[in-house]
């Protein structure tokens, strides 16, 4: 299959999104509830996520969302503010949606288990970056048969060095046809996404994710140092870090397990991935085990992740070992 179609759908949902996260994030003021694992979430979140599940459920009824969020918290009483705040977001794109129309599209993305073909969202992958005005994506793939065949990811704060004077671009890619850049505003095809070929440890360009909860930062400069890299890392929010390798501004990105129990999950990676790979990179934990999309919505059988160029793979790999991070 070619996943026109389903390229085209992915591609106007997270544009959509990212005229309401934009919009949300020009006029925040800071305002937010928090999940039970003390995370913020934004009226930007839920609006994200009730525009792309109602666009793709249009498009496609019988398809499975797996998203991070759900409207549990915003139909709670004390958190009447937020959801007439979510609701008025989303009318300014739909005019005629209703409260229980917006609750139940952000429903749409509670599937939690594995199915043939799904779709998997998050709404705005780096909410903190978003709340301190910095990246942030939309990030939305489509998983067949385990498989991810198609993903886009939107990234207005993001500016790549193929087009320095656009700020906002989305990455798009389907399986076996390449990963192509357009830019946000007008989605203008950019060109194509090609890895960098750069493998001089003096040039090497290394990214990692701003907080710490979410990656060892100790753990990464280890493995920079077994590898000779002298630059100072580039830490990113968000999958905007996949973009940066596909695009050829960073030839690194790794993401260290924080704590032996954390597992990631699957949102936060399927669309990267795909981007990356279809760029001529290379994705895969950092033991060198592909990414498995058989549990869910999570990658149980995975422990971090190490995104590279291609050419820098296996060397990234060997310096994980040698910093004795993998066990």
């Amino acid at each position: 299959m070619n996943y026109y179609s389903e390229k085209m759908i992915a591609m106007a949902a997270v544009r959509e999104a990212s005229d309401l996260c934009r919009a949300v994030q020009h006029e925040m003021k800071g305002d937010s509830i928090t999940k039970k694992d003390k995370s913020p979430v934004t009226i930007a979140d839920f609006g994200s996520q009730a525009l792309v599940c109602s666009r793709l459920r249009m498009a496609y009824p019988s398809d499975p969302i797996i998203a991070e969020e759900n409207s549990t918290m915003l139909r709670l009483v004390e958190n009447e503010t937020e959801r007439l705040g979510v609701v008025q977001r989303v009318r300014m794109l739909r005019p005629d949606a209703t409260e229980q129309d917006v609750l139940d599209w952000i429903d749409f993305g509670g599937h939690k288990n594995q199915s043939s073909r799904f779709w998997t969202l998050d709404p705005i992958d780096g909410t903190k970056g978003f709340l301190r005005g910095d990246q942030y994506a939309i990030a939305l793939a489509l998983v067949v048969d385990a498989e991810v065949v198609v993903a886009a990811l939107s990234c207005p704060n993001l500016t790549l060095s193929s087009a320095p004077e656009d700020k906002g671009v989305v990455a798009v890619a389907v399986k076996g046809q390449g990963t192509e850049i357009y830019r946000l505003v007008d989605m203008e095809l950019i060109g194509k996404a090609e890895v960098s070929s750069q493998t001089n440890p003096a040039g090497i360009r290394f990214s990692e994710s701003v907080e710490s909860s979410h990656t060892s930062h100790s753990n990464s400069q280890k493995v920079a140092d077994v590898l000779g890299i002298s630059q100072h890392a580039i830490r990113l929010d968000s999958q905007a870090k996949y973009v940066v390798v596909a695009a050829g501004d960073a030839e690194i990105y790794l993401r260290m397990p924080s704590s032996r129990r954390y597992v990631e999950n699957i949102w936060d990676h399927a669309g990267g991935m795909l981007i990356v790979q279809e760029a001529g990179g290379r994705v895969t934990d950092i033991n060198g085990k592909d990414l498995v999309f058989k549990h869910g919505y999570q990658l149980i059988e995975n422990r971090g992740i190490a995104v590279s160029n291609g050419s820098l793979h296996e060397s990234v790999l060997n310096a994980v070992k040698q910093a004795k991070i993998v066990d």
